[in-house]
């Protein structure tokens, strides 16, 4: 997967900032703040320190947004300089996130200079990652790899790649074929166009969705591969994504309105009660 990556600051990671879907958490190892203050602080995100003790002791971890490093100071020494996994929090559905860029993926000659080429790419404003680009090649073949157990239960996720296709890009005219294998052996599989794709900006690709649930284990497979033959260039790589899928986020929305309006009718009719019987109610405050 190439030469080993240099060891990062640690005050570096104490001043990240993420996607604005982070949100805070507790862990035992903090020392700071009254009990009070602490005790108002949401638990830690499902499986938070497995992740963070697996991820930490084989490859660097991006803790994004709020999710920092003085929240765990005993993890940060481990930090490599370029990331192969950013892990933040979902604010609305507490779910945990991911993206697994280039450097944690297997590229079929991702190391041959003659095919691919690495570049560091800013993905906030004081954190670079390596991302790949494609020089030329016939085989296209891209794995990449998670525990399924990391995610979060009762969340629906939605699976991207995403990519860019450059200006001078060619070769595409035969679709790429996007690949989602769960531990359970189910296979989602489609096809995308690229031909036709927007030049110059990112586009995520949907490999698939997965709804995390309880006793999910074992490591899924996320791919994008083309074996027609026909030599191809220009497609930019940054990473998979994994995170909720905005319909999920819209059915949280939905039933927690019906929840209230229960609740609210449920109330009216106790007053509307109350009066029938004679008794005198306070009017609710709302």
């Amino acid at each position: 997967m190439g030469a080993s990556p240099s060891r990062h600051e640690e005050s570096t990671a104490s001043s990240r900032v993420g996607d604005g879907h982070a949100v805070p958490v507790a862990t035992g190892s903090s020392t700071s703040g009254s009990n009070q203050a602490q005790s108002k602080r949401a638990p830690p995100p499902h499986k938070f320190n497995e992740i963070i003790a697996q991820e930490m002791t084989a490859t660097g971890i991006f803790l994004a947004g709020k999710t920092k490093a003085r929240t765990f100071k005993c993890f940060v020494d481990t930090l490599w300089q370029y990331y192969l996994t950013k892990y933040w929090v979902h604010e609305k559905t507490r779910g945990n996130c991911f993206m697994l860029f280039p450097r944690a993926l297997y590229i079929t000659w991702g190391e041959d200079p003659r095919y691919w080429s690495w570049h560091l790419l800013k993905e906030t404003s004081d954190t670079e990652i390596e991302a790949v680009s494609l020089k030329n090649v016939c085989w296209l073949e891209i794995h990449g790899k998670l525990e399924s157990s990391h995610l979060t239960p009762g969340v629906t996720y939605e699976v991207v790649f995403e990519v860019m296709l450059t200006k001078q890009a060619y070769g595409w005219t035969v679709p790429v074929n996007l690949r989602l294998k769960l531990p359970n052996g189910t296979v989602q599989e489609r096809n995308e166009n690229l031909q036709e794709k927007p030049r110059g900006q990112w586009l995520q690709l949907k490999v698939g969705e997965v709804k995390a649930e309880q006793g999910l284990k074992g490591e899924m497979e996320v791919s994008l591969f083309e074996y027609g033959g026909q030599w191809k260039k220009g497609l930019f790589i940054k990473g998979i994504r994994i995170t909720p899928k905005e319909k999920h986020l819209c059915g949280m929305l939905k039933d927690l309105q019906t929840v209230s309006e229960v609740v609210s009718g449920v109330r009216q009719s106790k007053e509307r009660s109350s009066m029938d019987n004679g008794v005198r109610t306070k009017p609710s405050v709302k």
